[in-house]
């Protein structure tokens, strides 16, 4: 990145990010198109996740995530995998499955079917031996409502039993989770949450540009986001460095103010 506009614009965190990581959401790209997003995304991308399902169908999967690695990107599969294995008793299977990939992070979630809070922390105690957890919280189904209190003690004990991150679940509509149906923030939830559990320690599913602008205008330009789609990686970027309409004045300095138009 250019620094001409430094100190002017805010200095972000460099890889390997604890904060200001970018969660990228593949679901299919094919081997040209992994390529071509490495081309230009890899310094602004510290994770793919293969949405859902998508690797097992995905032809040249394993091809596919050499190229992310070789990039500097770490892979994982989408928690729903992880559940369609568990629901059916083939969890060591899922262990082989993502061995086979040779991907070294995976997402443990609960968002599509049951798991006792107490089982999927000894999972993430489990695999947090080897490979780098991120654990989700949230379900994936509209109207089904969880207390603040509840999002709370879920994220400090997924953080206690070894996961990396804390995903607060949005899915790929955004309508879900911290947000309304309406796709705006859910404010009295997060700020429940942060007023406990320190915000570079969560990973905020924002798929929608308006959210993206949402969380750095409130927390500055190395918030963790996730769920962002390939071809907004960059454009996130420009909104994290005041580069964009949407975030222009955020961190503009004082002294340039006097030229906002009113």
């Amino acid at each position: 990145m250019d620094k001409n506009l430094l100190p002017l614009i805010p200095e972000r965190s460099q890889k390997p990010r604890k904060s200001g990581i970018a969660m990228v959401m593949d679901k299919g790209l094919s081997l040209r198109e992994a390529e071509d997003f490495v081309s230009v995304c890899a310094d602004l991308t510290d994770f793919v996740k293969l949405g859902f399902g998508t690797s097992y169908v995905t032809p040249g999967v394993k091809e596919k995530v050499r190229i992310y690695q070789n990039a500097g990107i770490k892979v994982y599969v989408g928690g729903t995998l992880f559940e369609a294995f568990l629901i059916r008793g083939k969890y060591d299977d899922y262990r082989r499955y993502i061995d086979n990939l040779g991907i070294d992070s995976v997402e443990i979630s609960d968002g599509s079917m049951v798991i006792e809070h107490h089982k999927k922390c000894e999972y993430i105690q489990d695999l947090s031996r080897n490979y780098t957890v991120l654990s989700e919280v949230g379900a994936k189904e509209a109207g089904i409502l969880i207390a603040p209190g509840r999002w709370i003690e879920m994220m400090k004990t997924e953080l206690e039993a070894g996961a990396f991150k804390v995903i607060a679940e949005a899915r790929e509509s955004g309508t879900v989770g911290i947000y309304r149906p309406s796709g705006k923030a859910h404010t009295v939830l997060i700020n429940k949450i942060l007023a406990v559990i320190e915000s570079n320690q969560i990973l905020w599913e924002a798929p929608l540009k308006s959210q993206q602008a949402w969380f750095i205008q409130h927390f500055g330009a190395n918030v963790n986001l996730g769920n962002i789609a390939p071809n907004d990686i960059i454009p996130l970027e420009t909104l994290r460095l005041g580069l964009r309409g949407d975030t222009f004045f955020r961190f503009l300095p004082e002294e340039f103010k006097k030229f906002k138009l009113e």
